[in-house]
Formats: structure tokens, sequence, C-alpha cells
């Protein structure tokens, strides 16, 4: 039999492997907890955001000198420790769990307190010298720790995802300066509209991403505004003066990050606005970038008997019996991500609206939905730019064929026949398949020099 070691907690006692840095608390979640079979280290940036949580507490009982120097010093170098990737496999709580976040701060303090055990020479699970409950988690709650770990975490992700956005943006402008000279025909209602440019199309898609950019980055503001220090419910029940105050700066100092205390620490510790605002930011992108998607599968369709107006990279076999089919596989890929996250939003907002009086149990579901939606937003970003959008190549011919012999070209005729007559040539050139040209010249509607100017599709589109 392995080793093992006894803990004790107000539920009696239990044997915890020797060698575990986590305690009977995370034990007990374990058994509880069996749900997605997802441990809280698969999102590195919480387990690092809780780390650096119990730092800056640390550091700000010991200013205050509420926590010994030696406590102190080898807790602020464990949680150092684990802020820069060590022991994140000890993080082992299901990212589905009761208790609003409690297994998750315990799986923390246990972690933390042991690790500062063995720095100190002594032995894991000796909580007499060192407490996960009176040391490490010195005047905090679950309740100010982990939404605080959970805010700082969805500001390191979607820091990640910013930058992603922007470099999607950039491939699709890049891929509009390309084709800016390459004309087609614009359609509305999937019928033919009028001439514009394929450059004019992909310039669109460029400014759709950085639009979701800015309305994401206006969603981050939110998440800098922390309640460490409010404790259980945010009165600051024991903590002592000036602790939230000096925990909010330390927390600033490592973080980098502009954190600022709560306007009102018992709104922040039931409120979840800003998981809220962000959950909607990643829906409106995810939404709007699936839109982009489709239309690349649909301008891309063919090649034969689709509109084949673009070549997306051959990344793949399409078929295991059709030679030689090539589908569109990263924009489908990417859709199906943009269908997730708006499932996320949908799944948040019944989790940000089941809260109860002075606590939303629910944050953990919201952590791991977040998380998981920025980290998947921001790959799906650099795959879509890298692996399909740079590569696209345009087929010039049939694009200028759709656009110079489209009906919708009677359009242009407009100012000189009058919408009427301009609607019975159009009728004529879809009925005779003809060009409008033809019909118009042929009737003597309108004389050849001015068919041409008139006709031109790059005037048409404003070029």
């Amino acid at each position: 039999m392995d080793p093992q070691r006894l803990e004790h907690d107000l539920i009696g006692d239990r044997h915890v492997p020797a060698d575990s840095y986590y305690g009977i608390h995370t034990l007990r979640a374990l058994e509880n907890f069996p749900l997605s079979g997802v441990p809280i280290s698969a999102h590195p940036e919480l387990v690092v955001s809780l780390a650096e949580v119990k730092l800056a507490c640390a550091r700000a009982n010991s200013s205050l000198g509420l926590l010994d120097s030696a406590r102190a010093h080898v807790i602020m170098e464990a949680a150092d420790e684990i802020r820069h990737g060590l022991l994140h496999e000890h993080f082992v709580v299901d990212v589905l769990q009761g208790g609003a976040g409690t297994s998750s701060n315990m799986n923390a303090n246990e972690v933390i307190a042991n690790r500062a055990l063995e720095l100190w020479g002594r032995m894991r699970g000796d909580y007499n010298h060192l407490s996960p409950n009176d040391h490490v988690n010195l005047g905090q709650s679950t309740n100010d720790v982990y939404p605080t770990a959970v805010k700082l975490a969805l500001h390191a992700a979607v820091g990640g995802l910013l930058p992603a956005m922007g470099r999607l943006a950039d491939t699709f402008a890049d891929r509009g300066r390309a084709f800016a000279d390459v004309v087609k025909l614009g359609r509305t209602q999937l019928q033919d509209a009028v001439p514009m440019t394929l450059g004019q199309e992909f310039a669109v898609f460029a400014l759709t991403v950085r639009d979701d950019r800015d309305q994401l980055e206006r969603a981050v503001g939110p998440l800098r505004e922390v309640n460490v220090g409010g404790t259980a419910i945010g009165t600051g029940l024991n903590a002592a003066s000036g602790y939230a105050a000096a925990a909010v700066n330390e927390l600033a100092d490592l973080t980098g990050v502009a954190v600022r205390p709560a306007r009102d620490p018992i709104e922040a510790t039931q409120g979840v606005g800003a998981f809220l605002q962000l959950a909607s930011a990643f829906k409106c992108f995810a939404m709007r970038l699936s839109k982009i998607c489709n239309d690349l599968r649909l301008l891309a369709s063919g090649p034969q008997a689709g509109l084949a107006e673009i070549r997306l990279p051959a990344l793949q076999a399409g078929s295991s019996i059709m030679p030689g089919k090539v589908n569109p596989v990263l924009p489908e890929a990417v859709n199906q991500v943009c269908f997730e996250v708006v499932g996320v939003e949908a799944a948040v907002a019944l989790a940000g609206q089941s809260g109860q009086l002075q606590l939303n149990a629910f944050e953990p579901l919201m952590a791991h939905l977040l998380l998981t939606a920025a980290n998947r937003l921001e790959r799906a970003c650099d795959l879509l730019a890298i692996r399909c959008v740079a590569g696209i190549e345009a087929d010039a011919g049939r694009l200028r064929g759709y656009a110079e012999g489209s009906a919708a070209l009677a359009t242009a005729l407009n100012p000189v026949l009058g919408y009427q007559r301009a609607t019975e040539v159009a009728q004529r050139s879809v009925a005779e398949r003809r060009p409008v040209r033809e019909i118009a010249l042929e009737g003597g509607l309108v004389s050849a020099a001015a068919l041409g100017d008139l006709l031109d599709p790059m005037r048409l589109a404003g070029r």
C-alpha cells in the first residue's frame, strides 16, 4: 500500500497520499465532483491567477505584520513557483463543482501550504506549523479570492485573443489589397445585385473583425475591478484594516494589470456583470466570424457547379469515395468553434441570473466556459488567418464574367432610361440569355459610347 498521511476536516478524518501536495478538502472534491473529467489545471491561466492572488495576499499580510516572516517567505516562494508553471498537475479538482469555487480555492491553499512546508524543511500535512486556512488563506474567503482569480485569468486569456483577432483582420486586409482591382458581382438575398470588387468584400471582413476586437477590448475593462479583501460577502469580515487596499496594490504590482478595488465589494461579490459582458462580446464576434466563414465557403463553392469565385488553399482530401474532392475544412472548423461560443453565452447568461442574494454559486461554470471560449477563438483566428485566408486566390476571369453578364447591370441604366424601361431590358437579358449591353444597343436605347461608361463594372463598383 502506498504511504499515506491522515488529515482532518469538519466531516472527519481521511487518508491522503503522503506525496500529494493537495489535502483532504481537495480529496473530497475529487470524490464529490467527477463531472467533466477536466481538472482546473486545464486552464493554466486560472491556476496562475490563483497563485498570484495568494502571493499578493501573503505580501499584504506580511507588510501589515499579520503573517510572520518565516511563514510569509515560504508561502510566497511556493505561490511564485506555481505562478511560473510548477505543480500545476496538482490542481486536480473538476472545473464543474458546487460551492462557488471553494474547492478550487482549497486546492490552491493546500498545494501552496504543502509546498511551503516542504520548502521550510517540514513534512507535507504538518498543518500545525503552516495551515492552508489560517496562513495561506489569511484574510481571505473563496468569495473574494475566486472571482478575483477568474477575472485575472480571463484578462490574460483575452490578452491572447485580441492580438489573434488583429492578425486575422490584417490578413483579410492584405487579401483585400491584393484583390483591389478584381471586379465581381455583389449579391443580395443570394440574387445578382450590382458590381463591386473582391477587394471591397475582403476589406469588409477585416473591418468586421476589427470592430469586434474593439468591442471585446471594451468588455475587458470591468475585469480589472476586483473584490479581494471583501471576504465572505463583501463586508471585509476578518480582514484587517488596510488589508484590502494593500492586497489590490500588491496584485497590480505582481500582474502588471491595472486592477482596482471594487466600488462596492458587496455588489462585486454577488454580481457577475463583467462575465456577462464578456460572454456577450464573445457571442457577437462568434456570430459575425461564422458569417464570414459561411461567405468564404459559398464564394469557394464548386469548383465547377458552384460560384467558384475564390479558391481556398487545398489542405486535405475531402472524401473517402469521391476522387479529387477538396472541402473548405478550415472555415467549417471555425464555424463549429463559433457555434460552441454562442452556446457558451447562453450558459453563462443562465448561470448569471441563477445566483441568489449575496453570492453566485455558478461562477465555476462561467470561468470554465469563458476561458475555453477565449482560447478556442484565439486558435480559430490564427488557423483561419494562416492556413486559409492568407492563401486565398481569386478567379478574376470568372468574377468579371459574372459581373459583365448579369442582368443586374440594367440598374445602371435607370438614370437614362427610367426604372420601367431598364426593367424591360433586364427581363429580356434573363429570358434571352444575352448581355444587357447587347440588348440596350440593339434597341438604340443608348449610344455605344454612353454604354461603355454606364456599364463599366469598375465605375459601378465606385472605383
